[in-house]
């Protein structure tokens, strides 16, 4: 391999990285907030339990965002490019951002605030919708055969570096301040911050060519007029499987980012910074199993790996409230687990959802399917999961989790059995 082409691969990896990791990490650091900063600083006081609720549940609207984003970037980025779209798919959710750090509290100007971090929120699940098929396209339609997988995980990187960077930011924030001083203005730090990383991918972003795959599409004139009504009237079925077939994974991330952060620092009372540290460590276990995964996947197929992952999903549900409840040591090995289960099924989704679609509608396919997924499995799971352990007991949490992961199962084994509808989307 020529230095050129190898620094042009490296080029394209780093940039498919960059760029949902500064996704993740704005997405990450909401996630945060919505359980240590904005039931406080957003909504009426008084109740801080129907607080915490009304909070989880801005936190969702990004999740009913992301497939309209995914229609509306998927469009361009089918239409006329993987790169400008991307570019575009970061400033939105960049500015967003931003705009959260900048906002006024309940405190200030009453009713409005929480509705101007709804519209902030908003704007980031539309930024989001559009980032996370485009970089997975990116990598995988760069990618030399044989390599789909190993090239499609590194977008999926972005998930556990993000949340590490957004996670220790608000650590170190803890440490440096008070209570008072967190929540008179720390808390707006790693928004704010956010500008500086969005600068850093666009100058990375810019500097691309188009993929290939993409570059034949056009000289073929295999572009479609519009791809979302190609893929609704075409590729329904693809579209169903696919969605379900990524359901677990943000039920099972959800469950071990958001609803677990809440309810440790709430019912079982574990101080916040304790919390995030051990999440951070279960974090690691998540950021391993991506490579591995990856690795599996070119070797024995992506949905293979996924139908092994979820198996794993299933009964790591079955353990998930006696290790959580179990103590520091317990709640420890349950992140480990639930974090490297999450790596598994993680690393090769992007790969495995690309490749259900052709190159014309590839990039709204995929990212339909996948964040039609985090309506499904995510945008409510923190709320769902509240609700299960207030009324019914940690137990169901886990049940719920199981149940996520069969109906996974289901849709990985129905697309196993339509091999010859995945032949034509694999090939260049």
């Amino acid at each position: 391999m020529s230095a050129t082409t190898t620094a042009s691969t490296r080029r394209v990896l780093f940039a498919s990285l960059i760029g949902t990791t500064i996704e993740f990490f704005d997405f990450y650091i909401y996630a945060t907030a919505a359980v240590l900063v904005f039931p406080t600083l957003f909504f009426p006081s008084g109740n801080d339990a129907a607080a915490t609720l009304q909070s989880l549940a801005t936190f969702a609207l990004a999740f009913f965002a992301r497939p309209v984003g995914s229609a509306v970037f998927g469009h361009f980025g089918d239409r006329i490019g993987r790169k400008a779209t991307l570019v575009a798919a970061l400033l939105t959710m960049g500015l967003s951002t931003v705009a959260i750090g900048l906002l006024p509290t309940y405190a200030s100007i009453g009713i409005a605030a929480p509705l101007l971090l709804a519209v902030c929120r908003l704007g980031q699940g539309l930024g989001l919708g559009g980032e996370w098929g485009g970089a997975v396209l990116l990598a995988t339609e760069n990618a030399p055969p044989g390599k789909r997988s190993w090239y499609g995980m590194f977008p999926q990187l972005g998930a556990p570096i993000g949340f590490i960077a957004s996670t220790g930011i608000f650590l170190i924030l803890a440490a440096a301040l008070d209570d008072q001083a967190f929540f008179a203005w720390g808390w707006r730090v790693p928004f704010l911050l956010s500008a500086l990383l969005v600068w850093v991918g666009l100058y990375v972003r810019l500097r691309l060519t188009e993929t290939p795959a993409f570059a034949r599409a056009v000289a073929n004139n295999e572009r479609v007029r519009l791809p979302v009504a190609t893929v609704l009237r075409h590729h329904t079925r693809r579209l169903i499987l696919g969605t379900f077939a990524a359901m677990a994974t943000f039920v099972l991330f959800y469950l071990m980012t958001v609803f677990a952060l809440s309810w440790a620092t709430s019912a079982l009372a574990y101080p916040r910074s304790q919390f995030l540290l051990m999440q951070m460590g279960g974090v690691l276990f998540f950021g391993l199993g991506i490579p591995l995964s990856a690795r599996l996947a070119d070797r024995h197929g992506p949905r293979q790996v996924i139908i092994g992952a979820s198996v794993a999903i299933l009964l790591f549900g079955l353990t998930f409230a006696p290790l959580l409840g179990g103590g520091p040591v317990g709640a420890q090995v349950m992140l480990c687990l639930g974090f490297f289960a999450m790596g598994l099924t993680y690393g090769p989704i992007g790969t495995a959802l690309a490749d259900l679609f052709p190159t014309a509608v590839r990039y709204t396919g995929a990212s339909l399917a996948f964040n039609l997924a985090g309506i499904l499995g995510a945008s409510l799971a923190p709320y769902i999961a509240t609700w299960l352990a207030q009324h019914h007991g940690l137990a169901w949490v886990g049940y719920y989790l199981a149940g996520a992961a069969t109906i996974t199962l289901l849709a990985l084994l129905g697309l196993e059995r339509r091999p010859e509808e995945l032949a034509a989307a694999t090939a260049p």
